[in-house]
Order: C-alpha cells, then sequence, then structure tokens
C-alpha cells in the first residue's frame, strides 16, 4: 500500500477492508492506492423518501450501504460505504434511466457550475462507525447539443451521477474543478484517510 494515506494503513495493518460498493471508478481509486479489499455490492433502496437535503442524503446513503454489508463482515474486518451526488442549484441528480435523461441533465449542467458531494461511512461489526463527506465544484464548458447526444450515445453517462465520468470520455465537458478530482470519481481518498483516523481513535487502536 502506499505510504501516501497513513491513518488508513494504520487500520488496516488491524482490519481488512470491504468495499461496499459495485462502482468500478471506487475499484479503481483502491487499487490505484494499493489498498487491498474485497467487495460486497449492497442492495438498498437510493429514493429520497425524506426530502432529506443533497449533502444529508448522501451521507444518509453511505451510511445505509456500509450497514447493509456490516452483518455479512467478520470482526476483523471494516466496510467502506459511499455515495456520490451532482447537485445543481439544490437540485440532485442522480444516474440516468435513459439515453434522453442523460441529455436532458448534461444540458442543465453545460455553461453552469455544480457541486459534487461524495460521502463516506467506515463501519466495523460492532456497529463503530465514522463518516463525513466532501465537496468539490465543478464548472462544464457550453457543449453543443449535438456533443451532448454524441455523448449520451456512449452509453457512458448510463451508471453515473450527473450522467458525466470526468476520468472518462466526460473530461470534455469540464472547463474546471475546485476541489479534489478523486471526489468527483467517487471516492475522497483523503477524507478516507481522516475517517480512518477517526475510526482508530474511536477503537481506541492506538493508545499506549
Amino acid at each position: 500500500m502506499t505510504t501516501k494515506y497513513k491513518n488508513l494503513r494504520r487500520l488496516l495493518d488491524i482490519y481488512n477492508l470491504v468495499l461496499a460498493s459495485g462502482s468500478p471508478r471506487r475499484v479503481g481509486l483502491l487499487i490505484e492506492a494499493g489498498i487491498a479489499f474485497r467487495q460486497i455490492i449492497p442492495d438498498i433502496n437510493e429514493a429520497n423518501s425524506k426530502q432529506l437535503k443533497p449533502y444529508e442524503l448522501a451521507m444518509l446513503l453511505a451510511r445505509k450501504k456500509s450497514q447493509a454489508v456490516v452483518e455479512q463482515i467478520n470482526n476483523n474486518e471494516v466496510v467502506l460505504g459511499c455515495d456520490t451526488i451532482v447537485v445543481l442549484n439544490e437540485q440532485i441528480l442522480g444516474k440516468p434511466s435513459s439515453k434522453n435523461e442523460a441529455v436532458q441533465m448534461l444540458a442543465q449542467l453545460a455553461g453552469n457550475k455544480h457541486t459534487v458531494c461524495s460521502a463516506i461511512a467506515l463501519s466495523t461489526a460492532n456497529d463503530e462507525t465514522a463518516g463525513g463527506f466532501e465537496l468539490t465544484d465543478v464548472y462544464f464548458k457550453k457543449v453543443s447539443l449535438r456533443e451532448i447526444e454524441d455523448y449520451a450515445a456512449s452509453g457512458e453517462p448510463l451508471d453515473k451521477a450527473g450522467a458525466y465520468g470526468i476520468q472518462e470520455r466526460g473530461v470534455f465537458l469540464v472547463d474546471r474543478f475546485v476541489g479534489n478530482i478523486d471526489n468527483v470519481i467517487g471516492l475522497p481518498m483523503t477524507l478516507l484517510d481522516e475517517l480512518a483516523g477517526r475510526l482508530g481513535e474511536k477503537l481506541r487502536l492506538y493508545a499506549g
């Protein structure tokens, strides 16, 4: 594992990591960081039934994902639940259900600033949890409808919040961003390291 994430390394010297996500982007970020893990894909309802504010919803869903998996882990494991949402003018843009919906979302985002919020919940088998979220502002170029339609036709937007992937073909949409790119991809690694340290303190792993 990389020496960059010291708190996470200390935690994973004691616990094994379980990723509660089917996202290939999150898988890629963990692999890139040299972090060993196993994967369990949670089955939860992601609808905003309580009409929560965007960042509250991201936190709730990250927690629900970790809790959906925590009963399937061993005592020497810790679950990583994550959720990413795109917010435009206080409106949550989820994953598009069709090409047409992807076009509509991207047309809304074009030429505007939106905020990406990624939330994390780290949970142990005995339900000790540390959670938090990170924000990144993303500014889109004024792209044409034809460019948007061509991108939507590629199929790439269909499994992504906000209908784009900044680390893939969707980068052409982005003028600039303020914050960490891994947060936009879906797993803010600096926040993960901070939360690993916080969880370690809760578990009194470093006493003495």
